[in-house]
């Protein structure tokens, strides 16, 4: 499901690539949306979900029918108030939160009121898909993960359709983006409902607000938002320091950024998704080998599948970018200052899924304070090398950053686990390890020779450069896993239960 969602996400790119380009229009709306999207990551699937899902887990396993359903209902009640209240905030201080956010912006006045524009018609996303994340906390929790996992299809779908047929018929065209991000919203709140209606858990409004277990929540929040907000603050001060830097150049990151969520949405989403609830059944039964026998899983499927994406999309940069991206508005000089940021972002790709898995491991525990400090520690980092990198590398230096710090992140926190003794690694790393650099190697040398030189690719139609890739790819996992298993491994190995 996750893979349908990806998939979508690419051709929503490419149209959008194809018909804005990168330049001053796609610069405004990729700043409007990520606000929201900053937000949605602090309240939805951020500091909520780690404070919700394990409470929820506990309620589930201990407590009766109308106990849970009272508090789904108080917790809805209470994240809707607030959230609704953040959002009238948001639309009425526009101009303020974009001047803080992209200072850069306002020394073009016609930027800087499209942006704001934007801003207004995509900040009710929050409302939306904060929602929508409690609905699929709700469905995880109860083992239902295919839903959550296919709902952002719709968020994909409403941005072709109206990049497609609704731009045209706006002033300016980009306007279009952001209401598909206001209608993305409302589809995906909606799909939800009939699965929640089906468990018996559709959500109500009950205006009480003394309920115990809505307000352990909200205690757990707190340190979690702090937490996460860290990281969100890491990025938006990636954005601020963007919007400094020539014309583009937000766009170059946003794009570059996409393809790096690919494998991170793939594999990160998806393990984070599946380990928090699974974990935080193991830690209410008491089974603490359970737990460390499933953060092992985890750790290992993300160094079997991250790392061979991460080398993929270093060596394959521009036959990607080019493929899904240089159409119409989209250039050679696009091309190349994408394909800098990407190259940069695979750097810190391992850490950056390795944190989905780790991190569970405290949250499912309700230990939010550990993740904060160790954030904290990653967040001052991340902007001392934002510094460094910056003027060098320009754009790139930024992604950079973002890429070794999440490594930094990731490090702290397993030296954690270890040291308080919640993770046991099972025998075997060692050989494991050294197998997959194996077929790393193997893997890394077919995809050289068969890519080409970069420059080909810009003189290939576009047929070409899609069956070209296509193959290139196929035959890299080809070779891959075909090394591994001649090395022993077994899909049966990772099965997880």
């Amino acid at each position: 499901m996750t893979l349908i969602s990806r998939i979508l996400g690419f051709i929503r790119d490419l149209i959008i690539a194809r018909i804005f380009g990168a330049g001053m229009a796609t610069d405004a709306f990729f700043v409007a949306f990520r606000i929201p999207n900053l937000l949605r990551r602090l309240f939805a699937e951020g500091a909520f979900s780690q404070a919700f899902v394990p409470v929820l887990a506990e309620y589930k396993n201990n407590q009766t029918e109308e106990q849970i359903r009272e508090f789904i209902d108080h917790v809805t009640t209470l994240l809707g108030a607030a959230l609704f209240v953040v959002t009238l905030l948001g639309i009425i201080a526009a101009p303020v939160i974009i001047y803080i956010s992209a200072p850069g912006f306002s020394t073009d006045p016609d930027k800087f009121e499209l942006t704001v524009a934007l801003l207004r018609i995509t900040f009710p996303y929050i409302l939306f898909i904060s929602l929508v994340a409690l609905a699929g906390g709700i469905l995880n929790t109860y083992s239902n993960f295919s839903v959550p996992a296919l709902t952002p299809v719709l968020l994909n779908l409403s941005f072709i359709v109206c990049a497609l047929w609704l731009a045209p018929l706006m002033d300016p065209p980009v306007l279009a983006l952001a209401w598909a991000v206001f209608i993305g919203g409302v589809l995906q709140l909606f799909f939800q409902a009939p699965f929640l209606l089906r468990l018996k858990r559709m959500p109500r409004l009950r205006f009480r607000f003394r309920d115990s277990g809505a307000w352990r929540v909200l205690k757990l929040m707190g340190p979690a938002v702090f937490g996460v907000s860290i990281g969100q603050i890491s990025l938006l001060i990636n954005t601020i320091f963007a919007s400094l830097l020539i014309t583009g150049s937000v766009s170059w990151l946003y794009y570059a950024d996409r393809l790096m969520e690919f494998p991170a949405g793939m594999l990160g989403v998806a393990l984070g998704t599946v380990i928090l609830p699974s974990l935080s059944r193991h830690y209410s039964a008491n089974s603490t080998a359970d737990f460390s026998r499933l953060l092992d899983w985890g750790l290992r499927l993300t160094f079997l599948l991250t790392l061979p994406a991460a080398v993929a999309l270093a060596l394959l940069a521009v036959p990607l970018i080019t493929t899904l991206f240089y159409y119409g508005a989209f250039s050679m000089e696009d091309v190349w200052m994408t394909q800098q940021a990407l190259v940069a972002y695979s750097i810190g790709l391992l850490g950056l899924i390795l944190v989905k898995v780790l991190a569970p491991g405290f949250y499912a525990r309700q230990n939010i304070k550990t993740p904060v400090k160790i954030a904290i520690v990653t967040l001052a980092a991340t902007q001392l090398m934002n510094l460094i990198f910056i003027i060098p590398l320009q754009h790139a230096g930024l992604a950079l950053a973002i890429g070794l710090g999440a490594c930094l992140n990731a490090s702290i926190l397993y030296s954690k686990l270890r040291s308080l003794g919640i993770y046991q690694p099972l025998p075997g790393w060692r050989v494991f390890l050294l197998k997959v650099l194996v077929a790393l190697i193997v893997m890394s040398i077919g995809v050289w020779f068969t890519a080409g030189d970069n420059a080909d690719w810009f003189v290939l139609t576009a047929t070409e450069r899609a069956m070209k890739l296509g193959l290139i790819v196929i035959q890299g996992a080809m070779s891959y896993f075909a090394c591994l298993w001649v090395l022993g491994f077994r899909l049966s190995d990772f099965a997880q239960q």
